[in-house]
């Protein structure tokens, strides 16, 4: 019998750029559904393959839900993944994460979203505007990666100018791998994130917070709801940047194609979610057995499921290693997929589709500052996400 000592450990990886680690690979081929260890030290399940992806994210028997949150299996130990998982009937879980779509759905209109596209234009060429006054080289990931996302988001959200490196330092804390410190910065962190829902009572506009103050949320959840889709969209929106801007820059042919036209660009961003490779974080249990990919998951067991080796699997994507812009269709499953779509996906693609764009035309010559080799994955654990630094030139 496998003990947990001698299952595969499937961490947050370092691996080399925009390339999955042996491990995972291997894992992939050999099962569609793997038992692994994680970097918490429990044991769950790796689910690695397309098919095997989608019919989890369409069984209603999975979900955040465990009898016993306290001893559930964990994937990483922290303060904010440990939030995810409730106490709560399968059913009630599944009734308040329709509510969640509905009330999500009506802030992330494309409508809405493309309304405010001239704003985001606005703070790409802003950044753009600082780095090319100071020249180069650049670090992409500090200079425009990081701060673009940062203030979009925060801009299309509603976050006062005023309160945004406060609330982000504060979001930081809660993110760090020291458990102590993101434990302690919980409720500092919620307050804050309620104060302000409560400041923008007197002051509505057309953002995100004030749809909720609209649809009568209390102070306290507008804060919960703000911090949770800070949380999930800076760190994705950062990476994907990084390593969007690294894929068109492997691939002239591929950028030239996309800066041609919106419509390609539109078609390139989902490329850039489908070929940008992470790590499986987001923990999910079985509240009952489920027979897949020839394995029986028990009650209670913890599912990982790898979006990204989903989104490299051979059997569901012709040359899935091939950067390709007019790839059609492109079932990819970093939004998720079914009920589990991510609500913000179109403001996803709006801000990266105008961070490509204003980059590219502002600044056509732009190429890597050092070897590739140099480049380094973020290390992890806090907002950023994608490379450690970027260096580039022009």
């Amino acid at each position: 019998m496998t003990t947990s000592q001698e299952l595969p450990l499937i961490g947050v990886e370092l691996p080399s750029i925009l390339t999955f680690s042996e491990l995972r690979l291997r894992l992939q081929e050999q099962a569609p559904v793997c038992r692994i260890r994680t970097p918490a030290g429990d044991e769950g399940w790796l689910v690695t393959r397309h098919a095997e992806v989608k019919s989890l994210l369409q069984n209603n028997k999975l979900g955040r839900s465990h009898k016993d949150p306290a001893t559930a299996p964990r994937f990483l130990r922290n303060p904010m993944l440990d939030m995810l998982v409730t106490s709560d009937d399968i059913e009630v879980e599944k009734e308040r994460h329709e509510k969640k779509r509905v009330l999500y759905t009506k802030s992330f209109a494309a409508r809405r979203v493309i309304e405010r596209k001239v704003r985001v234009e606005a703070i790409a060429n802003a950044k753009l505007d600082a780095i090319i006054a100071a020249g180069p080289p650049v670090d992409l990931h500090d200079a425009y990666s990081m701060d673009y996302s940062q203030q979009a988001l925060c801009d299309m959200v509603g976050i006062p100018e005023e309160d945004r490196g406060k609330l982000l330092e504060m979001m930081d804390t809660v993110g760090a791998s020291d458990q102590q410190h993101a434990e302690a910065g919980m409720d500092p962190l919620f307050g804050f994130a309620a104060e302000i829902g409560e400041r923008r009572r007197s002051d509505l506009g057309d953002d995100v917070i004030s749809r909720f103050v609209e649809t009568g949320l209390t102070n306290e959840e507008i804060g919960l709801h703000v911090v949770t889709l800070l949380f999930t969209g800076l760190a994705g929106l950062a990476s994907h940047l990084d390593f969007g801007v690294l894929l068109f820059l492997r691939n002239p042919e591929q950028r030239e194609k996309a800066m041609s036209d919106p419509a390609i660009m539109a078609q390139a961003v989902d490329e850039v979610m489908r070929a940008t490779i992470s790590s499986p974080v987001l923990p999910r249990y079985a509240s009952e057995d489920i027979e897949v990919g020839g394995v029986t998951i028990k009650e209670g067991d913890l599912v990982m499921l790898d979006f990204s080796l989903a989104n490299f699997d051979p059997r569901a994507f012709d040359d899935p290693h091939e950067f390709d812009v007019t790839r059609s269709p492109n079932h990819h499953f970093t939004f998720g997929h079914g009920m589990r779509h991510c609500t913000g996906a179109p403001l996803v693609r709006i801000i990266l589709a105008v961070a490509f764009t204003t980059l590219f035309e502002r600044l056509p010559g732009l190429k890597l500052a050092v070897p590739e080799s140099e480049l380094e994955s973020h290390p992890g654990g806090r907002l950023a996400g994608g490379l450690e630094k970027f260096p580039l030139t022009w």
